[in-house]
């Protein structure tokens, strides 16, 4: 975190103390002089693309290009920063944190709306978590623990229908250990004798919460038709 700090205080030092200088010119042509005088001088506005592009991709719009000019010749000039290490990777958590909040607000409202629908079909069941399930083949095995290991096939969508993972394409069920999933998962399971087959419905915070996963949006209500397969002890 350090150095990516840092090299995000590139960006701004070099937009903040871009020298100017007299284009050159040929006859009748006016030609822009180069702003990239040498190695150190592409390094540093390398450095800054990169990071500029990271941090706009990331949402950070506004920000005080002097302070973190100050911050970027305070480091390098081995000065006492006005914030310590601990400090700034706070300050830097706390607001990407709130930017994903802010992003995964529209998802979760959406995923609200739907399970409160979803709940009133008679085949729906709800456990006290908030977990919505159905019954779609109920086997006559054992039920796992938390602490089992499960082999299963699934199915997993988001609730405008978008298919993000699937067992059954790739030929294979998979094995996990049933404490090591999502805790929709992880509850879910539990209700399943072996041989059956359940949908669930899981809201976010069953699911990866206000963070996203892979190709799975912030905030996203999930969908899983699981066939639980076997159980090992």
């Amino acid at each position: 975190m350090k150095k990516l700090w840092i090299a995000g205080l590139v960006l701004f030092s070099v937009s903040a103390s871009a020298q100017k200088t007299t284009p050159k010119k040929k006859i009748g042509t006016a030609v822009a002089a180069k702003p990239l005088k040498n190695s150190t001088d592409s390094l540093s506005y390398a450095l800054g693309v990169s990071v500029a592009t990271f941090y706009k991709q990331q949402g950070v719009k506004n920000l005080n290009t002097t302070m973190l000019s100050k911050a970027l010749s305070d480091v390098l000039a081995g000065k006492k920063t006005v914030l310590n290490e601990n400090q700034c990777n706070s300050i830097i958590m706390g607001y990407m944190q709130k930017a994903e909040e802010e992003k995964s607000r529209p998802n979760v409202a959406e995923g609200q709306r739907f399970l409160e629908q979803n709940r009133t079909k008679p085949n729906v069941k709800v456990t006290a978590t908030g977990l919505q399930y159905e019954v779609i083949t109920l086997g006559k095995g054992a039920r796992p623990l938390a602490t089992d290991t499960v082999v299963v096939n699934y199915r997993g969508t988001l609730i405008n229908g978008t298919e993000f993972d699937n067992s059954y394409q790739r030929g294979e069920p998979i094995s996990f250990a049933l404490n090591r999933v999502i805790p929709g998962w992880t509850e879910g399971l539990q209700l399943m004798p072996a041989g059956s087959k359940y949908k669930f419905y899981i809201p976010h915070q069953l699911g990866y919460g206000l963070n996203g996963a892979g190709s799975i949006p912030a905030g996203s209500t999930l969908i899983f038709e699981v066939e639980l397969l076997s159980i090992k002890k």
